[in-house]
């Protein structure tokens, strides 16, 4: 199960031992995490003693986080390769008080494309944060979820067993599914660790790829220089298992309209995976697709990409496709979700200048 959660308790580690962007740091600091060492225990360094009691952690994470002095052995500051003892108090501590998160109901527009007694699917905007989090602790899905259901006894917003089964970013749009009831959550979540689902994306990438399809696998875990990003691993055991499959649709000019299909799902995983091969999301800012990649120098070609931007001022990504088997009656359920109007927009801008290379 812990592979199909992967996306989220990589954000709660990482704002737990990442310091706030926004906040000014102070001098006092608050504990997060406790650990006491039992008497049995053996020497072992703080990094893995802490990733095996932390879901979501990894050493990476960890290591980052003793370089800053968040880790601390009975109340000293410890670097990562120094050993745990019995009795050792391990902890880890901040500048700041853990927040406690609670999902306040709030009037936010959905497009529910289905429901029923144990789901629903959700056709997300662009531009909506799935989950609160770092930065986001109001006006994202679950809170317009919470306020969606909220005349649902059943339902529960702060429940973990209930809710999201899966995320995508904030500024990708597609579908997603819901569980109304813990059964249900249960049993989605399984067909996601199983890898039964059906999920399709369409992207929008710099470059023309050359292959007619193509299979991406390499691990994927958080950028080491960049903790924004994350980033490819090919060789050790850095980073979690990651597959994608990719089919070129159309080739258009400088870039190319692909259907991307998730065997795995990591954070970041199709932008991450596209830019590894040398095909970076059309304006992923994050990634350095907002920048001309390929094409040529002139001033009209410039514009015309400037104009792109504009058009859809966010990377080109869309959840098309959703299958999964319903929890309660077995049926199988397939959603499709039209492209939406900036990337359908933005995608006819390149088939008219593949067509006409005017520029």
């Amino acid at each position: 199960m812990d592979e199909f959660l992967d996306d989220r308790d990589d954000e709660q580690v990482d704002d737990l031992l990442m310091p706030e962007e926004d906040e000014t740091s102070s001098n006092q600091l608050y504990e997060h995490f406790r650990f006491v060492a039992d008497k049995g225990q053996s020497l072992l360094r703080v990094d893995k003693f802490l990733v095996d009691r932390m879901m979501g952690a990894t050493r990476n994470r960890i290591q980052l986080a003793a370089e800053v002095g968040c880790i601390r052995v009975n109340d000293k500051p410890v670097k990562s390769n120094y050993r745990v003892k019995p009795l050792d108090v391990v902890s880890i501590v901040m500048d700041r008080p853990r927040r406690e998160l609670e999902i306040i109901p709030e009037e936010i527009p959905l497009n529910i494309v289905y429901e029923d007694d144990d789901l629903l699917v959700v056709d997300k905007p662009a531009g909506l944060v799935v989950h609160p989090g770092h930065g986001n602790y109001t006006g994202t899905l679950v809170n317009a979820l919470a306020w969606y259901l909220k005349d649902d006894p059943a339902y529960d917003p702060n429940d973990p067993a209930l809710g999201l089964v899966h995320r995508i970013d904030k500024d990708t749009s597609g579908l997603l599914v819901v569980a109304k009831k813990p059964e249900a959550k249960a049993h989605l979540s399984l067909q996601f660790f199983h890898k039964t689902t059906r999920r399709a994306y369409r992207a929008l990438v710099w470059g023309i790829v050359r292959e007619d399809e193509g299979r991406i696998e390499g691990n994927i875990g958080r950028n080491p220089r960049d903790r924004m990003q994350m980033a490819v691993f090919p060789e050790g055991d850095q980073g979690k298992t990651a597959v994608t499959h990719y089919t070129v649709l159309e080739r258009l000019g400088y870039v190319s309209l692909v259907e991307c299909r998730l065997e795995t799902g990591r954070t970041h995983q199709i932008r991450v995976h596209m830019r590894h091969i040398g095909h970076t999301l059309f304006n992923d800012e994050r990634y350095g697709g907002n920048e001309i990649l390929k094409g040529n120098t002139t001033t009209k070609y410039k514009q015309f990409v400037q104009n792109c931007f504009a058009i859809c001022p966010r990377q080109a990504l869309h959840a098309k496709t959703l299958g999964f088997v319903h929890p309660t009656t077995g049926k199988e359920m397939f959603f499709d979700s039209e492209i939406p109007a900036d990337m359908a927009a933005l995608v006819d801008r390149w088939r008219v200048y593949a067509t006409t290379k005017e520029l």
